[in-house]
């Protein structure tokens, strides 16, 4: 067999101020790795295609993958040139008998409100009928009936905070090498459940609901149930969530399992409203908790949901109540980043922070802090079930501000874990109050050492407030706009 690797990632946020543009892709490329092909960051996926192919003695050939932290639009060129170098490797690889694509979902670009459905159908134009497709996707995505009548399978992270990126990559390719040596024939069924919103895994009714897909795929006949939750910041058409169900030629029964698992998640609607407070509540419950450490989610500037990281909002709140024994990350300033390792640790500076990137990011403040610490070329730990992931933050450096340890960083990325504070000496645990600046990637690294977790929905460019959102072309004939979805 001869298999071919490659993707494009990435997540838009088409109400962002920030254009996606290519140097704001990460680029592997076959001829980046070194011999043991071993990928690092987000390409796990591939670590394991190429595992399981050399187990198996196939023919492995990865040609790139790109992978952007979410923001705007992408520029349309950019996006046309890595999709155009990817096919073209797809194309010098042929015959193919398996093609594996780790996309994202929800990647708009200039011209192309769906990438994924793009790709997907191009490479099923140059790879022919007879290879087998399979795509990987991130849960917070979108599916078109296009995509899926263009390839065999697409598996999607069941959990958020996205644990399990690499046992969906061995599912993924378990289904593709199965019905490529002819052992079964995959049909995939969707059930459009006309809801849009923002769906936690940790907490019921939800993580029943993704156990019971679970314990539904033993059967052998059933290869994989998956739930696109959406991406609800992108204003496209498609957005919306979905149940995708996979059988083993068996297309009626793909379409009542989609039915099935899709009615039950409507029915479970109201139950799965964000728990977001206001920054207010959000800081006055927090401070009220009889001990610590409470975690508090600036889920507004969620780097990873396509905010720009540098809001001030709750910093400002935090300095106003007078509060102290706290630590916030990461705030995105590569600039205060330079001005504050130039001065050196043990600094103290009048500094301007935060605030640059528009309206959303709120005003600048300025600030006399103590450099608390530097850390040149920072990785953070993504906790996943197989093992943490290092991720890259760039330079990043500690101030300390009237009792406040701030992260500040060059790369602007969400804070997946403690470590983003216990790099720099800080023992999260002995803090009264953490906030970070994350939707939900926080919670396995934050919930083992959390007296209380609290869901904030402060100001910011993805705040959880959907009926908020100045939609244009979304179709909201979907919850919570209607109540009954359904309805006549």
């Amino acid at each position: 067999m001869r298999v071919f690797a490659g993707g494009i990632s990435t997540e838009t946020n088409t109400f962002s101020p920030m254009p996606t543009g290519l140097a704001d892709f990460d680029i592997a490329r076959a001829a980046d790795l070194d011999e043991s092909g071993q990928m690092g960051g987000f390409g796990g996926p591939f670590n394991i295609f190429r595992q399981r192919c050399q187990e198996r003695g196939w023919d492995y050939r990865f040609s790139l993958y790109a992978s952007a932290q979410p923001a705007g639009t992408t520029v349309r060129g950019v996006y046309e040139s890595l999709r155009d170098e990817l096919l073209e490797a797809l194309q010098a690889a042929l015959p193919v008998d398996i093609v594996l694509l780790p996309l994202h979902g929800a990647m708009v670009t200039e011209g192309y409100d769906d990438c994924e459905t793009d790709i997907a159908t191009r490479a099923r134009e140059i790879a022919g009928p007879g290879a087998k497709i399979g795509i990987e996707l991130d849960l917070h995505c979108d599916l078109t009936q296009e995509l899926i009548d263009a390839v065999d399978a697409v598996v999607i992270f069941k959990e958020y905070p996205h644990t399990d990126i690499n046992e969906r990559a061995e599912e993924l390719f378990a289904i593709i090498a199965a019905a490529a040596e002819g052992a079964t024939s995959p049909t995939m069924a969707l059930y459009d459940c006309r809801m849009i919103g923002l769906f936690l895994t940790p907490f019921e009714p939800m993580r029943g609901f993704v156990d019971d897909m679970i314990a539904r795929e033993a059967d052998p006949v059933v290869l994989s149930l998956s739930l696109a939750h959406c991406f609800p910041w992108a204003d496209v058409p498609s957005c919306g969530a979905q149940m995708l169900a996979i059988t083993d030629d068996d297309p009626a029964l793909a379409a009542e399992l989609a039915q099935e698992f899709g009615q039950r998640f409507v029915a479970m609607r109201h139950a799965l409203d964000p728990p977001s407070l206001s920054l207010d509540e959000a800081l006055d419950k927090a401070l009220a908790a009889d001990t610590g450490p409470v975690v508090v989610a600036d889920q507004a500037d969620n780097a990873g949901g396509g905010a720009p990281g540098d809001s001030t909002f709750v910093l400002r709140a935090l300095l106003e109540r007078g509060v102290t024994d706290a630590a916030l990350g990461m705030i995105w300033d590569p600039v205060a980043v330079t001005v504050v390792m130039s001065a050196g640790e043990g600094a103290t500076i009048d500094l301007r922070l935060g605030g640059k990137m528009g309206p959303m990011s709120g005003d600048p403040l300025d600030l006399r802090a103590t450099v608390a610490g530097i850390a040149a070329d920072m990785k953070q730990q993504w906790t996943q079930s197989n093992g943490p992931v290092a991720v890259d933050c760039g330079d990043a450096v500690c101030l300390h501000c009237q009792g406040i340890d701030i992260i500040v960083n060059s790369i602007r990325r969400q804070v997946f874990s403690p470590t983003v504070f216990s790099n720099f000496g800080i023992d999260p645990t002995s803090k009264r109050l953490l906030v970070v600046k994350s939707t939900q990637h926080f919670y396995a690294g934050f919930a083992p050492i959390a007296s209380e977790i609290i869901y904030m929905a402060g100001p910011g460019a993805v705040a959880p407030r959907f009926r908020e959102i100045p939609y244009q072309r979304a179709d909201l004939r979907k919850y919570p706009w209607l109540d009954d979805p359904f309805a006549n």
